[in-house]
């Protein structure tokens, strides 16, 4: 990865590097909903007018086996179509739902054929994803801001200078003394699954 981060696109080229090149064509394909299918054509077309020596990756398969190593992936969850559980942990095993009895599998088309869950959950783990934000020294002064601005009395110009985050360092002050942990805050403005009422729910988290 270190190697694909330095290593120019092609001899003499200097403005990209593999990896920054894939990564941004990557989010070309966010932004604009591509298809793999889309996705692929228009790398088949520029890797047609580079240099034949190039480093671009030829599909979109190619460049997720590279960007994999960012460890930026996610896990997916078997779980009951009715929304009742999930299948982790101690329940990976089970097969149907231990509310509904609903089955977590779909029905077997031809024999031999992969067991295909109804629904699946998608679970893209924090931590890998913070420990990349302290990789990089331009935003790692951005995670530890907090503890080294300096403050205005009667001023609040960010989360910190709150009563909330006071007092949560007040409670833990093992917790507080580390800038780089990280406290989370979980915000649901719109969405409430328990009512159709409330607005808001906000939720402190640390790690």
């Amino acid at each position: 990865m270190l190697k694909d981060s330095n290593e120019p696109l092609w001899d003499g080229w200097t403005n990209h590097s593999k990896l920054s090149v894939v990564a941004q064509v990557f989010t070309i394909k966010s932004d604009h909903g591509l298809s793999e299918a889309g996705y692929d054509k228009i790398i088949e077309w520029t890797r047609s007018i580079l240099p034949e020596e190039n480093g671009l990756k030829e599909n979109l398969y190619a460049a997720k086996s590279m960007m994999k190593l960012l460890g930026l992936g996610y896990q997916k969850i078997d779980m009951c179509p009715n929304f009742c559980m999930l299948y982790y942990l101690e329940n990976v095993e089970m097969i149907g739902c231990m509310t509904c009895g609903h089955s977590c599998y779909k029905p077997r088309t031809s024999r031999g054929k992969t067991l295909m869950a109804y629904k699946k959950l998608r679970y893209f783990p924090i931590t890998s994803r913070l420990q990349r934000l302290f990789m990089s020294p331009r935003t790692a002064k951005h995670m530890t801001w907090h503890k080294s601005h300096d403050a205005v009395d009667e001023v609040m110009v960010y989360p910190s200078n709150g009563e909330a985050w006071k007092h949560f360092n007040s409670v833990h002050p093992h917790f507080s003394t580390e800038s780089r942990n990280v406290h989370l805050a979980l915000c649901i403005d719109g969405f409430n699954p328990f009512g159709s009422f409330a607005a808001l729910i906000l939720v402190s988290l640390s790690y």
